[in-house]
């Protein structure tokens, strides 16, 4: 069933907006890069690749992934997230996070949930940023944090990942919010 929006420009809509290939794929690699990133944050902090997170200081060797940015906080929430440096139940909550993101995009499945937690982290990090140097509200994370709720808006997981086959279990018929 297809339908008319009225307005400036009239907009055929249909029950499932099919996007064009080129913008299928596109959001896909997106996705990919976006999974990437938060795989691979997981993989450094948990063993110390060397990179950002020195091997001495890997959650398998004791070190906490949240003490050093955390710790070293300043701005308006510096107490509030130098608070929760160090935390285990902090420490667990974000590793957890980055590994279930990253997961989530890089088979495309249960992105809504994904997106939203990653966004919420994502705001958490800019608010650990302010005061940000080189613009007074914008930087990176609030960019992303868009991008995911617009990657899991527009089904980015169908195109080169399972969103398809996720979508169409019972369980994810039953509550969509899985998807």
């Amino acid at each position: 069933m297809t339908t008319t929006v009225r307005g400036p420009q009239s907009v055929p809509t249909t029950p499932e907006r099919r996007l064009s290939p080129a913008a299928a794929y596109t959001f896909a690699v997106l996705r990919l890069l976006i999974a990437f990133q938060f795989l691979w944050a997981f993989a450094d902090k948990t063993f110390g690749l060397g990179l950002s997170t020195p091997a001495e200081n890997a959650w398998l060797t004791g070190g906490s992934p949240t003490e050093g940015f955390l710790s070293n906080v300043e701005g308006p929430f510096a107490g509030f997230f130098g608070a929760l440096a160090g935390v285990a139940v902090i420490d667990w909550l974000f590793m957890l996070g980055l590994l279930g993101i990253g997961l989530a995009f890089a088979l495309g499945i249960g992105m809504r949930i994904a997106a939203v937690s990653g966004a919420l982290l994502l705001v958490m990090m800019w608010m650990a940023a302010l005061p940000i140097e080189v613009n007074p509200f914008l930087d990176d994370h609030l960019i992303e944090a868009v991008l995911l709720i617009g990657l899991a808006a527009v089904a980015a997981g169908d195109t080169l990942g399972l969103g398809r086959r996720w979508a169409a279990t019972d369980l994810v018929q039953r509550y969509p919010i899985l998807r």
